[in-house]
């Protein structure tokens, strides 16, 4: 199979005026702002915009890629958005595949990734007469969208895509809606284009730059802090502040924990790092969390997964929080220093101020706390099960992240998505899963979308038997156009996470939850769509059989049978406190903390870490 080649950049010169489409402005000015792949699914309503995607690939300035299933779309639009940086692009007709686009929509909101989505919609005078396959799709997404348009006048076309594109990338990023009638595609009209970065929207100014005295209040916390704590997520990697972050960290010795969303932000393999914390986080990262003085939140948004019990979550810490989106300061945690701004110019002017100020703290400011959390590393390290007649989903995990490094990895969702997040190290954008939304059938389409957006990376796809089946067709898509997607499904028969819920906190009653009736054969479906594959369970094939896939020169399905039984540990049940973790051994539980008054500044209830986080008066 051929893999998709890059398409050159072409120039599309600018007439003066002419007669053109509706359909053709909507093409062109997809093509102006840098768009060169577009997935989708044709239909009636669309099929103005179709014949226009026709000619533009018979020129070679764009391609389209046909999925199977509208959700893979808009699934495979996010994941281009996501590894890239750039805005994704997706096209559905109208009715139900508008309607197929709900999810995908939904998802990339969720995680503010920039996308333009384009629905075809029936004719203006059809619009409300329930017309066939009409629906409201602007009305329906309106809550799931950053913005949206209704074409009425095909004059309009141009500064539209201008604005969306423009919307959905600056600011807090998000998806944006633009739906066409048929016979807005269809209306000749005298175009003129308007240029990316040339739309001018009064009302919508998003803040960039923090307020120097919030960025002083902030940097003088960080100075004093004994145990300081960066909790970075999605935030960091949409604003791409990873430099920024990393200077920060070194500079004062702070550790850093990450969201799901956050993961790749800092560099994983840094001694600084801690991995990811939350419902399923690392148990040092959670106690991190729990017992810092000050908490410094990067772009992230202390979602009910991270936090646990909101009033337990850093409650011995101040907060800083910084992010680009003022519905999201003091939402859940009210900070003594809230900051509003695009994470990486507020990180820079925070950076400057330090230099400033004469920089750091002293080199043994921190060095307490940094080696409280290494033993915390050391006695509660993430573990790798092995048993004796079967596979742990870890160590295929593990075995997969040790082959290759350095790929772009999508999940699904579930506990495998997990696993992956404990165990995968990543760099920035090299991390793509559903996080907000935690959308079952996200992963393949999401790989198709990462690999065609960068054809020259490795992009595996982790899966569980449960979630490839939603949107498994998109084998058909990765067939059609030879993309080199490596599918790992680590099948262990159930709806894996719901199956642990329903032990630990259902009494065992495995409602609707076991797979294996009805499960497919997955490497002769793979080879139906003309997909080579195979299937393991023994542990002595697992690293030939990684190697193997990952050497193929076409897309390739592993199916690995693991253990059935096995659940994602530490985990924070609902209503507990991060540092209150199941499946961890007794010793494991955070060791109570004396708590004391202060003598110099009378502050109570310090925990006794030989440091005040009041005034640093040594306890």
């Amino acid at each position: 199979m051929v893999q998709s080649p890059s398409l050159p950049n072409i120039e599309f010169p600018t007439p003066s005026s002419s007669r053109r489409s509706g359909a053709y402005a909507l093409i062109d000015s997809l093509r102006r702002h840098g768009v060169k792949h577009i997935f989708g699914y044709p239909g009636g309503a669309i099929l103005p915009i179709y014949d226009e995607v026709y000619r533009a690939e018979a020129a070679g300035g764009i391609q389209h890629i046909l999925v199977r299933h509208e959700q893979g779309a808009a699934h495979a639009a996010d994941a281009y958005s996501r590894s890239t940086g750039q805005v994704g692009v997706c096209f559905a007709t109208s009715g139900p595949g508008a309607t197929n686009l709900v999810t995908g929509i939904a998802t990339a909101h969720m995680d503010s990734i920039p996308m333009v989505v384009v629905t075809g919609q029936v004719g203006r005078a059809s619009i409300g007469s329930d017309a066939f396959q009409e629906t409201d799709i602007y009305g329906i997404t309106l809550p799931i969208v950053k913005h949206s348009y209704v074409v009425r006048d095909p004059r309009d076309m141009a500064r539209i895509v201008a604005e969306a594109f423009h919307i959905a990338s600056s600011g807090r990023p998000g998806p944006v809606l633009i739906d066409i009638p048929k016979d807005v595609g269809l209306e000749e009209f005298d175009y003129l284009p308007v240029e990316p970065g040339s739309v001018k929207l009064p009302g919508y100014r998003p803040t960039v730059k923090g307020n120097p005295r919030q960025i002083n209040q902030a940097v003088y916390l960080i100075r004093q802090a004994r145990q300081p704590l960066l909790y970075v997520g999605g935030g960091a990697i949409a604003a791409s502040a990873h430099s920024e972050l990393q200077e920060l960290a070194e500079m004062y010795r702070i550790p850093v924990t990450t969201t799901l969303m956050g993961k790749g932000a800092f560099d994983e393999y840094h001694p600084l790092s801690l991995g990811m914390l939350g419902m399923h986080g690392a148990a040092y990262a959670n106690f991190a969390v729990s017992e810092c003085d000050l908490l410094i939140a990067v772009g992230a948004r202390f979602d009910d997964r991270v936090t646990g019990k909101l009033d337990e979550f850093a409650s011995r810490a101040k907060v800083i929080h910084i992010d680009i989106d003022p519905a999201e300061v003091g939402k859940n945690r009210s900070p003594e220093v809230p900051i509003v701004g695009d994470v990486r110019q507020v990180l820079v002017d925070m950076l400057r101020r330090c230099r400033e100020v004469g920089a750091t703290a002293e080199s043994h400011q921190t060095q307490a706390w940094l080696d409280r959390i290494n033993g915390w590393k050391q006695e509660y390290p993430l573990e790798v099960p092995r048993y004796p007649d079967k596979l742990s989903p870890q160590e295929v995990i593990v075995e997969v992240g040790r082959q290759s490094p350095r790929a772009y990895y999508t999940t699904d969702v579930g506990q495998h998505q997990m696993w992956a997040a404990q165990f995968l190290k990543n760099g920035p954008r090299q991390w793509v899963s559903s996080g907000g939304l935690g959308t079952m059938g996200f992963g393949l389409p999401a790989a198709m979308g990462v690999k065609i957006a960068l054809p020259e990376e490795q992009v595996i796809c982790i899966a569980g038997d449960a979630s490839i089946q939603m949107n498994i067709q998109e084998l058909g898509t990765l067939a059609q156009y030879g993309i080199n997607v490596k599918t790992v499904i680590v099948n262990n028969g159930w709806q894996g996470m719901v199956r642990q819920w329903q032990e630990a906190f259902y009494g065992e009653r495995y409602s609707c939850s076991n797979m294996e009736a009805g499960m497919p054969d997955f490497i002769m479906l793979a080879k139906a769509y003309g997909i080579p594959g195979r299937q393991v369970s023994d542990r002595a094939e697992l690293s030939a059989a990684i190697a193997e896939m990952l050497a193929a020169n076409s897309p390739y399905l592993l199916d690995i049978i693991v253990t059935r039984d096995e659940n994602c540990y530490p985990m924070v049940a609902p209503g507990k406190s991060n540092a209150q973790m199941i499946g961890l051994p007794e010793r494991s539980k955070l060791e109570a903390v004396e708590l004391l008054h202060c003598h110099s500044c009378g502050a109570k209830n310090v925990a006794s870490n030989n440091f005040c986080p009041e005034c640093g008066a040594k306890l």
